[in-house]
């Protein structure tokens, strides 16, 4: 019988974890595990090496896993099974993807890189060990450490949950322009533990060996438990001075550091625009009131300020802004108290607000001339009220703000689509940021505030030889705030022998001149004979640095310069080696074991469809089974995987379904575990789900969560869908043949008294007697007593009223023709809505005790007090013009 046994070291900059096997309790003993990390001005590589081996006398299972800053990219990775080695190979995403898909066909492999947490993705690889066989892991990563709040960290997650023979933490820093403070903190310190630790540390350098012996590992003399269970941080900073900065050279490559300090700070004016839509209800609007009458006692008294909340309506604290002075900063905070969560999310609208609230306090000349607008937007949705359509809306922004203004987009939670925000912060000089719902999500709010409370240049241009310099990355930026670091690179002129730098930039009192010469000879010295350097550093934070930079320009670029950003990039990113979004490692393993795994560079938008799964996703299946049903009709059942009382998994990112020679049609899923079917091992994508169209989207009102909603109706048969006699408006829809989607809608409205008939052929109007028909084929638009209709080609049909719900059928022509139902402004319904999709409108709630289940991603859903279990899913959205396009839902399925 073969055993598995999981020896998970779970690193950023080290985190380690080990997961028992009940059976064989350390049956895979770690032997030593070692993370060396050397920082050399600022670059850091970190390597992993961990030594297991099987104690016992049949095959076990060893489990390497890893998590790394998301900041990091992978740069090589191998396995030493009993002398033989097995590498990891870093290729375009697209060559990988295929190699992958290969063995996939064949049932072997599992994604290796997956985001994680905030700050953390996580690299897992597997192999089986023979009896008394051992195996070597190692694992390399680079990164370069941001400056923030005036100190680089490095965080050490310690948590073997085994004692380890051999354990040790190696640092070495070498920072050429003088360690300024260096310091050491951890959770889990005791006196013992103390004894292990060792820092030694001069002028330049500083080595921080953390070393504990069995003993000192653990709890006690008379147990086998560890003490290592916590954070071990390193912060530290460098001397600088109000200057050109630093300049720094190897082997033809520079990298330019410049962070003044001392300098005055510019007059802020801040609009805070916050999202307070139902979705914000309970822990989320009160952390956010929570950390928003911290930032308004942190401002300055020279500041400017407003506040904008915003719902389906957009409310203005004060029509301007007003200077941040003891008693207007006190109104604003009794303000703050009475945000309460409701309605829907009109993101246009609010920070069109906000643009035009700074221009007029501009035209009114109410603010100081030399001072920093910005625009701090916090939503944890999508737009559901006025202007829905994200790319529309980033043309609104761009237009009203006209670089005029810094926008800043803060995301909280995972309900956001983060590359909407991403872009339209880029967009307006700005960053987007997500903020983790947890129980300090107030403070990450006030820790984004401090790190821009501070500008203190702005326009910043540091200019090199322009003929003697290659490859240069950024140089120009808008602003710089204290505490944080400009870091330019790039490639010298082999002929040069000085490299001169001038940095041209505003204070907040003068225009500043900066001039500096480097002499190349006498740098290069500086790096001469260091053991603390690893190989060409500069010349790979040249490269590391020109693709993340290439990546950022190409979310907001046009889709020509978006496609050489992106060649450029991944040109790069093979030929240093670096897994980054656009290449993949892949793995290859022994030939009696899985052939490849591949790893991917996750994005933070990927975190949006991960975040429910983690590693956890295939112990989640492995209680499930499959049963073969007969020989169901082709596409009778328009939902492969459903989400309601015969299916309450949490579904994996990272798997795909394989079951060969079935008709994928005939599954479905047993919660039983007395089967007498034998057990299938399963692996579900959510590209199967994605692919689906669900019968309905139904954006609840208040609230910020979306159903994807399908029915059980009989083919051929009209359901009562909506009927709202307050509103006088009622709506039925007919299945196609097949029950896959709705090919047939009728609408009915009382005053005016008007009927459309919406089929995948046509559109009927009939009004006042006569009838009118409209083709699919060709846009038209009027208005009948107050009711607007508008067919958009082959596109979408939409229905509006003042003071009504408005209606939008979409057109979806692929994969099968069908029409897709959804509502707007469902907050106007009445309480007297009945129907398949009425019910929904009131009295809905999630509940707040899940009882079925304590997972993120599964809630019990009260509809008019009946419960319903519902899982998040992927779906297809077909309100949007991609096919590839999808939106996080509630996934659910009743029968009329």
């Amino acid at each position: 019988m073969e055993g598995r046994v999981f020896v998970a070291l779970l690193v950023f900059s080290s985190l380690i974890v080990l997961a028992e096997n009940t059976e064989h309790k350390n049956a895979i003993e770690i032997h030593s595990l070692h993370v060396d990390s050397t920082v050399t001005s600022r670059f850091a590589q970190t390597v992993i090496t961990s030594k297991v081996v099987n104690k016992v006398n049949e095959s076990q299972e060893a489990v390497f896993e890893v998590e790394l800053p998301k900041t990091a990219f992978i740069t090589n990775f191998s396995m030493s099974i009993d002398g033989e080695t097995y590498p990891g190979t870093i290729k375009e995403k697209a060559s990988a993807q295929e190699q992958y898909d290969i063995a996939v066909s064949h049932g072997q492999s599992a994604g290796l890189v997956k985001t994680t947490g905030r700050k953390l993705e996580q690299f897992h690889v597997s192999v089986n060990v023979a009896p008394a066989s051992k195996v070597t892991f190692e694992l390399i990563y680079e990164e370069l450490l941001k400056r923030k709040l005036g100190k680089y960290e490095l965080l050490f997650k310690v948590r073997p949950k085994q004692l380890v023979k051999h354990f040790q933490i190696d640092i070495r820093i070498f920072e050429p322009q003088g360690i300024n403070f260096l310091e050491t903190d951890s959770t889990f310190m005791t006196n013992e533990l103390t004894e292990a630790l060792t820092k030694v540390q001069n002028e330049t350098k500083a080595h921080i060996l953390f070393k504990p012996t069995i003993a000192q590992q653990k709890k006690s003399p008379e147990l086998e438990e560890t003490l290592l269970d916590g954070d071990f941080i390193i912060r530290y900073d460098v001397k600088r001075s109000v200057s050109a900065g630093d300049i720094q050279i190897v082997n033809g490559y520079f990298v330019h550091y410049f962070a003044p300090s001392e300098m005055p700070t510019f007059p802020k004016n801040v609009i805070f625009v916050v999202d307070q839509s139902g979705s914000m209800a309970g822990r989320k609007i009160e952390q956010t009131r929570d950390a928003l009458m911290k930032i308004l006692e942190d401002l300055r008294p020279e500041d400017h300020f407003s506040l904008i909340t915003f719902s389906s309506r957009v409310t203005e604290w004060n029509n301007t802004l007003l200077q941040a002075t003891e008693q207007n900063v006190e109104s604003a905070k009794r303000y703050v108290k009475t945000i309460m969560a409701r309605g829907g999310t009109d993101i246009n609208n609010a920070l069109l607000t906000a643009a035009n609230t700074l221009d007029k306090a501009n035209y009114a000349e109410i603010l100081q001339g030399e001072s920093i607008s910005m625009i701090i937007l916090l939503t944890d949705g999508q737009p559901t009220v006025g202007v829905r359509n994200v790319e529309i809306i980033q043309q609104n922004i761009q237009k009203a703000v006209k670089g005029k203004y810094v926008l800043y987009c803060l995301g909280f939670g995972f309900d956001v689509s983060y590359k909407f925000l991403e872009k339209m912060a880029l967009d307006n000089g700005g960053i987007a940021r997500r903020i983790y719902e947890d129980s300090d999500s107030d403070l990450q709010l006030q820790g984004f505030y401090q790190e821009v409370a501070t500008p203190i240049l702005k326009e910043i241009e540091i200019q090199y030889p322009e003929n003697s310099i290659l490859e240069l990355t950024q140089n120009s930026f808008k602003l710089f705030f204290d505490g944080s670091e400009i870091v330019v690179a790039g490639k010298i002129d082999n002929e040069l022998d000085i490299l001169p730098v001038e940095i041209q930039a505003q204070s907040h009192t003068s225009n500043l001149i900066f001039k500096e010469e480097a002499n190349i000879t006498e740098k290069e010295k500086v790096f001469q004979h260091q053991k603390y350097i690893f190989g060409n550093f500069i010349e790979r934070l040249w490269a590391y640095l020109t693709i993340q930079q290439l990546l950022e320009k190409s979310v907001s670029a046009r889709e020509e310069q978006k496609n050489l950003h992106v060649a450029r990039a991944l040109e790069l990113s093979l030929k240093y080696s670096f897994v980054t979004p656009l290449t993949s490692m892949v793995v290859t393993k022994p030939d009696d074991q899985q052939k490849h795994q591949l790893a991917n560079k996750p994005t933070e938008s990927d975190n949006e469809k991960s975040r429910f799964t983690g590693s956890s996703g295939t112990k989640r299946l492995k209680s499930y089974r499959m049963k073969m049903l007969g020989n169901y009709r082709r596409h009778d059942d328009e939902s492969l995987l459903r989400s309601d009382e015969n299916f309450g998994v949490s579904l994996a990112s990272d798997y795909s379904l394989k079951v060969q020679n079935v008709d994928h049609r005939a599954l479905l899923f047993d919660m039983t575990e007395q089967s007498p079917e034998p057990p299938r091992t399963v692996q579900i994508s959510p590209q199967l789900l994605a692919n689906e169209y669900p019968h309905f989207l139904l954006q609840l009102p208040r609230q910020n969560d979306v159903i994807c909603l399908n029915s059980d109706g009989k083919p051929q048969t009209s359901i009562n869908l909506i009927s709202d006699a307050d509103k006088g408006i009622s709506v039925t829809g007919k299945l196609g043949r097949n029950r896959n989607h709705f090919v047939l809608f009728e609408i009915n409205y009382l005053d005016p008294h008007v009927q459309l008939r919406v089929s995948k052929e046509e559109v009927v109007l009939s009004y006042g007697g006569q009838t009118t028909k409209l083709s699919w084929r060709k846009s038209a638009s009027f208005t009948i007593q107050g009711l607007k209709i508008a067919v958009e080609k082959e596109r979408s049909l939409t229905m509006s009223a003042p003071d009504n719900i408005t209606i939008k059928i979409s057109f979806v022509k692929s994969p099968n023709r069908f029409l897709g139902l959804y509502f707007m402004d469902t907050d106007h319904f009445s309480d007297k809505a009945s129907g398949l999709l009425g019910q929904f409108f009131f009295d809905t709630h999630f509940e707040s005790n899940l009882g079925v289940s304590q997972r993120e991603d599964e809630r019990v859903l009260s509809v008019h007090g009946q419960q319903h279990r519902v899982t998040r899913q992927y779906k297809k959205d077909y309100r949007l013009e991609s096919t590839t396009g999808t939106i996080s839902c509630w996934s659910l399925r009743i029968t009329p």
